[in-house]
This record gives C-alpha cells, structure tokens and sequence, in this order.
C-alpha cells in the first residue's frame, strides 16, 4: 500500500512529466459495458502515446465490476463506473481512496428496424408499446449494473410524469425473462430480435447505430437540475455484503472513475486515467460517442485525489 501511495506521489509531483518508455507492462481496466465502445478508442490512442502499455480491459455492469475487486480480491489498475456512486458505495474506504465524476449519459428506450410498431413509438406512448402482449423487451439487472435500476427508476418517474397510476409495476412485471447481467448484453437479444425493445443509454443505441426514443428529461435521469425531482424516487438493491441492501435513489446520471488500492501497476494506472480526463484526448473521445464531460465537479474525496488530477475536480 505505501509502495502504490509512494509512486503516485511522485508521479503527481512530476506532473506527469516522465518519458513514455518509464511506463510499461500489462494494465488491467474494469469498466462498465456502456463504455466499451470509447475505452477501446481511448486505449488505442493511449498505446499511441505509451506503447509499452498493454491495456487488458474487462467489461461487467459496474456493480460486478466493483464486486471483482472488493468480494474477490481480482487484481485491478482503473476501475470507471456507469454510475460514480457504485465506487462511493462498493469500494470506499476499503478498496479505493477516491473517485472522480467525469462524464454524463440519459436514458432512452432503444430498438431497432425490426421491432415490432418501430412506425410508430413515441415519447408520447412508449410505455404503451412496450406494454402490449405482442411485445417484449428487455432490461439490465438492478443488483448488477447501474443501467438496470435507472431502468426501474426511469419507469416510476414515467409514471408520475404521464400521471398513469401503477404503470411501473406493470413495466417491471413484465418480460422479466429478458432481464441480463449488464446493458449491452442486451444488443445480442436486439440483433436476433428476441426482443422488440430495450431500456439502454442512449450512448449505446448511436454507438451501435440503433434507434432510440428520446425520453422528456423528468424520466431519462439527465438533467442535473431535476436532481431533486429525480430523488423522488427510488429502488432497493444489494449491499455491499451478503444479504445486506441498500436504497438507490434517483440522480443524474454520472460516470465515476478510480484506481484501487490493489492496482499491480499504478505508474500506468495515472497515466491512463490523467489520458482518459483530458479534454483533447480521451474525454473528446467520450464526447463523440454520446458521453459528454461533466468536469469538473466536486468530489468528497478531493484531498485524497493525486495531485495532477485535481484540475479536473472541485473541492466540495
């Protein structure tokens, strides 16, 4: 612990100033699927830059992800989270320091050019579709992946915004079947049309040339200035323990980023995380795939951030 401590002192003393070939070897990143698709873009431009890197990026639902680290001692350098909480939640204290908010997303409801009344879905009747006994659709897991409780979440603020008494219940009951372990595994029953429809990111759907319904910004989880209308509402998932739970209420959607206490290799750790912050490098990436930046933006864990990040966070 005091090793990995020392090193990124120095490195943030340095301001990253260190020549390319000083880092080396394997890094390994956890990262949610929503993010496959820029992580892969990043890590290719980062190898550009530090060539002796070999970037082994493993894609889970965030909530998993975490899990790898905190209940089975996996070994991880970067772990970047759909929802920042998750890393406030799962692995502070113990297993991370601190966390950094960088990046935004929204809700939409996704389909294809096959799905059944693709015509004719609206953000006006959606729920309606959705609901019709010709139709199925799917949704990530709430005890997984962050893109499944916003999807119970988006759900119980449609109800309120379309004043349509009970509809989440009918939403969550129904197509149970199609619900999977992270959000992008939903593209696969999308592509053989085993599923009509699908509660994703609207990131997701323009990565992979989708359609999508844009949903009003009091259901999609987007806008930061409906954060205490999104907190409103709220769903139950597990804790950070065996049998435990815990009460995810809901917010704008953020993306939240770390490196683990256990990183084997640190040094490449900050460097990739500092590529990933900039805003010329890895966050305009992000942004031409659908993930705008939200930095900076304060974090509670501000003084425990290293110092050549701290530019992009605010202090609470």
């Amino acid at each position: 612990m005091r090793a990995v401590a020392g090193i990124l002192t120095v490195l943030a003393c340095a301001g990253l100033a260190y020549a390319s070939e000083e880092v080396s070897g394997d890094l390994i990143v956890f990262h949610a699927g929503s993010l496959s698709v820029p992580l892969a873009e990043i890590s290719a431009a980062f190898n550009k830059e530090f060539p002796a890197v070999r970037v082994l990026s493993e894609a889970a639902g965030s909530r998993e992800c975490a899990r790898k680290i905190s209940d089975l001692d996996r070994p991880c350098d970067v772990m970047a989270s759909s929802d920042y909480a998750v890393i406030d939640t799962l692995l502070i204290p113990k297993y991370a320091d601190w966390n950094m908010k960088f990046a935004g997303n929204e809700m939409a409801i996704v389909y294809g050019e096959r799905s059944r009344y693709a015509a004719e879905i609206s953000a006006n009747n959606w729920y309606e579709i959705l609901l019709r006994d010709d139709v199925a659709f799917g949704r990530a897991d709430p005890n997984s992946d962050p893109c499944g409780y916003r999807s119970v979440l988006t759900a119980k603020l449609a109800e309120k915004y379309y004043k349509n008494p009970g509809l989440a219940e009918r939403l969550l009951k129904k197509d149970v079947r199609y619900m999977r372990p992270k959000e992008t595994d939903l593209l696969a029953l999308l592509e053989v049309k085993a599923i009509d429809y699908a509660f994703l990111y609207r990131s997701v759907a323009g990565q992979h040339d989708l359609k999508w319904v844009a949903l009003p910004n009091e259901i999609n989880l987007k806008d930061p200035k409906l954060a205490d209308y999104y907190r409103t509402v709220s769903v139950e998932v597990s804790g950070d323990r065996p049998g435990a739970v815990m009460i995810q209420q809901g917010e704008p959607m953020v993306y939240g980023v770390t490196i683990p206490k256990n990183a084997p290799n640190p040094k490449a750790a900050l460097a990739f995380v500092a590529f990933l912050l900039d805003k010329n490098k890895g966050m305009a990436i992000m942004e031409r795939n659908g993930q705008p930046a939200v930095m900076p933006a304060p974090s509670e864990t501000y003084d425990k951030i290293p110092d050549v990040l701290k530019k992009y966070v605010l202090k609470p």
